[in-house]
Formats: C-alpha cells, structure tokens, sequence
C-alpha cells in the first residue's frame, strides 16, 4: 500500500494529472518523470514514442510502484498496450478517462478535440468517444505549437494568445459544447483556449477523470494508502531542472506547499 504512482509524460504536461492525484489521493506518494529532454513527443515517429516511454518505464520500475500512469497522450495512443504487456502491475493512460468525461457532458453529440500530430494522426480519441456514443460527431485539430509555448512556461503571453487564434479559432464555427484538451500540456492554456473559444464551449481534461480511475483500482485491490504521515513525492526531469522546476512550483502550487518534494535529474536513454 505505501508503494508510489508511477506518473509519466514527455515533459511538464503530466503535472495536470500529478496536481489531480495529490488533490484526490493526497497519501499517495508520487514518482513523476518529465521526459523535457526530448519533448514533445508528437511530432515523432511511433515507434520512437514507443521506445522512449519503454525506457522510462524500465527506469521508474526500480522505485517498486504500484501502479504506472501514462499521462502523455501521444504515448497513451501509440505505447499504452506495449507498456502492459512488459509490466505485471496496472497501467493506465489519458484518452480513455477524457473521453468519458466528454460524452457524460455534451449535449449537442459534437466534440472537439486538440491534441498533438501524434494524438491526432492515431485517431485513439475519435475510436475511444465512438465506442462510447456511435453517433457523436468528433472534429479533431492537431496543435504543434501549443507544447513549446508550455514547455518554455509560456501560458498567457501575446504570443500564446495568438498562437491559439490562428490554431483553433475556427472551432468555434462547428456546433461543439466540448472540447478535449487531448494533451494533458494543454490545461496549462485553459484561460487562453477559453477566450479564444468562447464560454459556449466547455474545456474537458482528463486529470480529474483519470485520478478517480485511480482510486478505483486501488481501492478495489486493496492498495490505498493509509499512512497517517504525509508522503515525499519524487519529481524527475531529462532536460533542465530549472524550467522544469519553476514550471512545477507554479502549477502545483499549494500542493507541494503542503507536501515534501524532491527533484532529481536523471540519467538515461
């Protein structure tokens, strides 16, 4: 039970899913690994994307988690089944837990979804929301330049806002009440994606849906953490500390105010 979560993500995006499960879970102690070495990940290949999250699987495993969460889309979309057959303990990714959010709240049957080329080009959300509602009407955009703008701790700026309005700004023509930020990096553009959109659109992530997955395994196999004493979270980053940092503390906010923290860079690859 005191074993940690395995987070994981081609950079910072993954701390929208940390930040949840710290919110839900806040005895679960959290092993979070950044890939900010090579990000982002969408534009590559698959098998690349394949090879990378393998890699940091195989990492993480020597921290004896309990469960590993992909909490990049692109890695979910194309890694998600290779991962589960290489390890013998629960791997969950993003897709499906937001597309369930989606369809609990449209009510048009017209959802949206940004996501990065990789996410977009595997077509895993429009399969994940179609198994759910056969009928609803799924409009995808590939997003390139969102992950850069969040990587470099870009969220509000000129140049973000615009950046969007030339990426999405005609979403706003179709008759979408959903949209699905499809890269758990995008969540850190939620006020910017919002005016550009309009309020007649609801943002889904999937950060909130995914730790209630979370809880769910756990407690149905008897693996929550009970501990009266609060857990030390690990924060690893293959790129530079510093940013990786500074963009953590800002998001994560009251969250590692409240709980030990420790970063550590990592070698591998």
């Amino acid at each position: 039970m005191q074993q940690p979560i395995a987070i994981l993500d081609s950079g910072v995006g993954g701390l929208t899913v940390a930040k949840e499960v710290m919110r839900q879970l806040p005895r679960e102690k959290i092993i979070y690994f950044g890939d900010t070495a090579r990000t982002p990940y969408g534009p590559r290949p698959s098998q690349e994307v394949v090879q990378f999250t393998r890699e940091i699987v195989d990492y993480l495993i020597q921290f004896r988690p309990k469960m590993i969460i992909i909490a990049c889309n692109t890695a979910t979309a194309v890694a998600l089944e290779d991962i589960r057959s290489r390890v013998n303990i629960p791997v969950i990714g993003v897709i499906n837990p937001g597309a369930r959010a989606a369809i609990k709240r449209t009510q048009t049957g017209c959802i949206g979804v940004i996501g990065t080329e990789g996410t977009v080009r595997s077509g895993a959300y429009e399969q994940a929301l179609k198994e759910l509602s056969p009928s609803v009407r799924v409009i995808s955009e590939a997003c390139p330049l969102f992950v850069p703008l969040v990587e470099r701790g870009n969220f509000r700026s000129s140049e973000t806002y615009e950046t969007i309005r030339r990426s999405i700004g005609h979403l706003s023509l179709y008759p979408m009440d959903c949209l699905i930020l499809g890269c758990t990096h995008y969540p850190f553009l939620t006020e910017a994606i919002a005016e550009v959109v309009g309020s007649r659109i609801e943002l889904i992530s999937s950060a909130d849906e995914t730790a209630r997955d979370i809880s769910t395994i756990l407690h149905d196999k008897g693996q929550l953490s009970r501990g009266e004493v609060l857990p030390v979270h690990q924060f690893f980053s293959s790129g530079d500390p510093i940013m990786f940092k500074a963009i953590a503390q800002q998001w994560l906010g009251e969250q590692i105010e409240l709980t030990p923290v420790v970063w550590q860079v990592p070698t591998i690859g």
